[in-house]
């Protein structure tokens, strides 16, 4: 397998965190999104989205957007129950994630981080604070978000909140979130390799999707 990816996204983190825990061998693609390296021809081909992570199989084929990716990868493994009802909680939580966490959190982060479009960033912090008390409460007499152990529903969520500090949240106010990070930071092989936003990342310095 070959992973095409960016190391400061989240979304990008979360395939590596589970390829850790998975104990999955892959090449890594480093892609610069900052320096125009997703707006090439070569990578339409990956992604006509322009976006990361790609997923490239042995067989060639390839799978865009984070989630699927864990989802492809946690097939028949701990990280995704095996039943219906199961199942359909974890793709309940992705999509939480995706909607309430990335939006939320992980948008206002990026856009404090990189200085850019700061008239969003308090809608996108609401979004957020919004996403954190519902995880609190999700949270508060269970230790995983889907049954009794971390599933990929824990890791997708895992991503954006766990550097929830970057946008000024202060995660202290959110114990059983606090807790729950921790409780996915204790498992065997957990790794954290997710770095900063470099200098080209920021507004009027880059060439990216994120431009235009």
């Amino acid at each position: 397998m070959r992973l095409y990816d960016y190391p400061a996204s989240a979304n990008c983190y979360k395939a590596r965190l589970l390829l850790a825990l998975l104990e999955r061998e892959y090449e890594r693609v480093e892609v610069d999104i900052f320096a125009g390296e997703t707006l090439t021809p070569a990578y339409a081909e990956l992604n006509p989205a322009r976006e990361t992570p790609v997923l490239e199989l042995d067989d060639g084929q390839l799978l865009a957007q984070s989630n699927a990716i864990l989802w492809y990868l946690a097939e028949e493994t701990p990280y995704l129950p095996d039943d219906p009802p199961g199942r359909a909680h974890v793709a309940q939580w992705l999509f939480f994630e995706q909607e309430r966490v990335m939006n939320g959190i992980g948008s206002a982060r990026f856009r404090i981080l990189t200085g850019r479009n700061p008239e969003v960033v308090p809608a996108r912090l609401e979004l957020g604070r919004s996403a954190l008390e519902m995880l609190a409460a999700r949270l508060a007499d269970r230790a995983f978000l889907v049954g009794d152990s971390c599933t990929i529903a824990d890791l997708a969520n895992f991503a954006y909140t766990h550097v929830a500090g970057d946008a000024g949240y202060d995660l202290a106010g959110y114990p059983a979130v606090e807790r729950w990070l921790a409780r996915i930071a204790a498992l065997p092989r957990f790794m954290d390799d997710l770095v900063t936003y470099p200098a080209n990342a920021r507004a009027g310095q880059s060439e990216s999707i994120y431009d235009a």
